[in-house]
């Protein structure tokens, strides 16, 4: 080996010629075939793929060209990804590989991962001339009778070449003696037979031994030679020589059959006597490797197994076979030993390519991975049948010589199954049938087919009133069926206005989470709900989405205090004044007092009470209507002006409340009413024109009143005696209204008017003017449209006294 690199590396031009006898390639069936002499130097070019194939080199990495390795087999070659020339990646030796074989190839594929194809490729590995012929180590003996005559033939061992062909043994030559010659003699099979042929006769007492020198040589370039040393014995008289019963011995054997097992008996005949037909057996010509197989009896013929025979390394020996008499006669034989196929190999199945992702969308046909299947034995017990255990949405494609694609045979939805375990069952023919599995998981990658879904199509909430600022009011999620970016939903609000002013104002969305805040503090009295849609979008693309609409309902809370709307509270602090006669019975209805509340519910819910009296116990509040009534019947002690406090409280929790003071103007008589009015002086409002004309307006009937009354006094001053005015008759005035009020903030409440009847009844002796009972109505009506029926009711309150407050409408 050593010489050969040396011949290699000093003589170019031989590397030049044999580059000449490389094949470029050819394309038969599909197969690229190139052709390289043995012993190349790694890395030594083969040749280029990429240009084979039509590749644009340029864009060679593209393409992702590789080799297809296959489980437990030596790749002597590999690509350059870089140009895409196939090169050597181990120094190759014909004779390792494929031993006495005419043709050395090696087949592999190419795979294209960019067009996912394969491309079978073929090297035939050519011979060079780098074994020289050798021997058998040690001397040769061969033994020849004294008695031999002239031309007798005695067999010489042959030289083994490794090469092949014009690199092999071409001929031989013997030197060292004139007493013998060579002759050469063509096999059948082409091999050179080498035997010893006798020219003179011998004479043992003359020289019993000789020494020759045999070479053989081979018709390589450089030439080759080896050498053997024969030494001639010359023996006594044995003049029989052995001969086998067949010239060939054909043996069949099963593989695997058990060490020590007998496979053949060879048998020869000597028909001399003595130590002269006594045999021995050899092996003549037998590779190196085959001798370890097998064992030759010497003394019976018996050959038995000592390796394990395997079909898949050799499926064939041949061997000689000598039987040697002790007076150096010898015969040969050969033996054929066929070795036939047993199914112990199970199939083995190899990813070529594989893909362990996939889109959801994609579409039939995909191809997910390439499989190779391979059976080490042959015939029926190499056949495969390769099928998917299970149900699955994929199916197997038989694609070149033993190469399957799994593709997807049907639609694949994320959302029902993530991902597969796919299992490849590969089973031969051969009896038992032997099986291989190969499980392949592929996950299924989520596209964006699915929209965000809320579980209910309408959302309603409630929330109090006066919240915070930023507090959250309330949150909704959606789900979405797809997974990663894809479910990761936002939420958003779309837009609506609320009362003309935009609804980002007032709320907004967490986009991550869906919690909805309010961005100001809402008024139940101002919003009493709210209604807009929220979208949620998902994070694909394009992004889906879907709405929901919701409804935020404001809650009340009792943040509002009653508000008295009669009796109302003058401008300038003073208190209003009801008119209340003395001769009223008890439950009379002084007055009512009428209140309203914002809230809502109970927070709007009211009740009365009496606070404060002048006189405790005069009046009573009801709880709920808040009318003022008398409580028992008016004693002379009473003061003519009773004060009373009254409360208004509402139902919330706190409760909140509001009070007025009432003051309650009691009189006998019509002439002590206007006497106390006239002694009540009202402050003139320089403001207000309007109440000016009021009090001109209620002076003028009052003295058109009196007038009447004077007239009336006079008339009949000749019939009555002067007496205690308006004692015991009935002076009854009709359809005087005491009081009114205007409510807050322009809302005006017109009461049902307080009534006086008053009549004018004669006496033969003397008439008075008497105060009937009188009536107030049972209902107050509130009209907060501020429509105004008398124009007179419609100014402001005017003052008659500094500290008490009246207004009287005389109909």
């Amino acid at each position: 080996m050593e010489q050969t690199q040396k011949l290699w590396s000093c003589k170019d031009k031989g590397i030049f010629q044999y580059l000449i006898l490389l094949f470029l390639w050819k394309a038969v069936d599909g197969q690229i075939h190139y052709s390289i002499p043995e012993e190349m130097q790694k890395g030594s070019f083969v040749g280029n793929i990429a240009e084979d194939l039509g590749m644009d080199g340029k864009h060679l990495p593209d393409h992702d060209l590789r080799i297809v390795t296959r489980t437990g087999m030596v790749q002597y070659f590999s690509l350059n990804i870089h140009n895409g020339h196939l090169q050597t990646s181990e120094r190759i030796d014909r004779e390792a590989v494929c031993g006495q074989a005419e043709k050395c190839i090696l087949n592999f594929q190419v795979m294209v991962e960019s067009k996912r194809k394969l491309y079978g490729v073929e090297v035939e590995i050519t011979d060079i001339n780098d074994n020289a012929p050798h021997f058998p180590p040690g001397v040769q003996e061969v033994k020849v009778s004294e008695i031999a005559i002239q031309g007798s033939r005695f067999p010489l061992p042959e030289a083994q070449d490794e090469d092949l062909g014009i690199n092999s043994v071409q001929s031989y030559q013997l030197t060292g003696s004139s007493h013998f010659s060579l002759d050469v003699k063509m096999g059948e099979n082409g091999a050179r037979h080498v035997e010893l042929v006798l020219e003179k006769n011998l004479d043992r007492e003359e020289q019993s031994m000789y020494e020759l020198i045999l070479t053989a040589t081979d018709g390589g370039d450089p030439v080759r030679t080896g050498t053997a040393q024969i030494k001639i014995i010359v023996l006594d008289v044995n003049d029989n020589a052995p001969v086998f019963s067949q010239p060939l011995y054909a043996v069949s054997i099963e593989e695997n059959i058990p060490k020590g097992s007998t496979i053949c008996k060879v048998r020869a005949i000597d028909l001399d006597e003595g130590i002269n037909g006594e045999l021995k057996y050899y092996f003549k010509k037998v590779i190196k490797k085959d001798s370890h197989m097998f064992l030759l009896n010497s003394t019976t013929g018996t050959i038995t197994v000592m390796g394990n025979i395997d079909f898949e390394l050799s499926s064939f020996y041949e061997f000689e076979v000598y039987a040697e008499d002790y007076g150096g006669l010898s015969d040969r034989a050969k033996v054929e030993i066929t070795v036939t196929d047993l199914n112990d190999n199970a199939p083995e199945v190899t990813v070529t390519f594989l893909t362990s992702t996939i889109q959801e969308n994609s579409p039939s046909g995909t191809v997910i991975a390439i499989l190779n299947v391979e059976d080490r034995d042959s015939g029926i017990n190499g056949e495969v049948t390769c099928l998917i255990s299970q149900i699955l949405p994929f199916q197997l494609k038989k694609s070149t010589d033993n190469f399957y694609s799994l593709v997807t045979a049907d639609n694949l939805d994320r959302e029902q199954s993530e991902s597969y375990n796919i299992t490849v069952s590969v089973t031969d023919h051969g009896t038992p049938p032997l099986s291989a599995a190969m499980v392949i998981t592929l996950l299924i990658v989520d596209t964006n087919d699915n929209p965000p879904h809320f579980p209910k199509s309408v959302y309603t909430s409630y929330f109090m009133e006066n919240n915070q600022r930023g507090a959250s009011v309330f949150s909704l999620t959606a789900n979405d069926a797809d997974g990663d970016e894809n479910a990761r939903i936002t939420y958003s609000i779309i837009k609506r206005d609320i009362n003309d002013s935009s609804l980002s104002s007032y709320l907004s969305i967490n986009s991550e989470n869906g919690i909805i805040y309010a961005l100001r503090s809402f008024d139940y009295e101002e919003f009493q709900e709210i209604n807009f849609l929220v979208k949620a979008q998902d994070g694909g693309s394009p992004p889906l989405s879907s709405s929901v609409s919701v409804t935020l309902f404001v809650l009340d809370q009792n943040d509002n205090a009653p508000e008295i709307l009669y009796p109302s509270t003058p401008s300038d602090g003073s208190t209003g004044v009801e008119l209340a006669p003395r001769p009223s019975e008890p439950g009379y209805l002084v007055t009512k007092v009428v209140a309203v509340d914002a809230d809502s519910a109970q927070n709007a819910w009211l009740s009365y009470q009496l606070l404060k009296a002048t006189e405790p116990g005069l009046f009573t509040i009801g709880l709920h209507t808040g009318e003022v009534r008398t409580a028992r019947f008016f004693l002379e002690k009473d003061a003519l002006k009773q004060i009373l406090v009254i409360l208004v409280k509402d139902n919330g929790q706190p409760p909140l409340s509001a009070s007025v003071t009432v003051t309650v103007v009691l009189a006998d008589s019509i002439p002590d009413v206007l006497t106390d009015l006239s002694s009540i002086t009202a402050p003139v409002d320089s403001q207000s024109d309007l109440t000016f004309y009021l009090v001109v307006a209620v002076a003028f009937v009052s003295c058109l009143f009196f007038a009447f009354l004077l007239v009336l006094l006079v008339i009949r001053l000749h019939r009555w005696r002067i007496s205690q005015l308006c004692d015991s008759q009935s002076v009854n005035f009709t359809g005087v209204p005491v009081s009114q009020f205007v409510g807050i903030d322009g809302v005006r409440a017109f009461l049902h008017s307080y009534c006086q009847e008053v009549s004018l009844t004669t006496d033969s002796r003397k008439s008075q003017f008497n105060f009937s009972k009188a009536n107030y109505a049972d209902t107050l009506t509130n009209d907060l449209s501020g429509e105004i029926k008398d124009p007179i009711l419609a100014g402001e309150d005017f003052n008659l006294t500094s500290g008490d407050q009246i207004v009287l409408q005389v109909s």
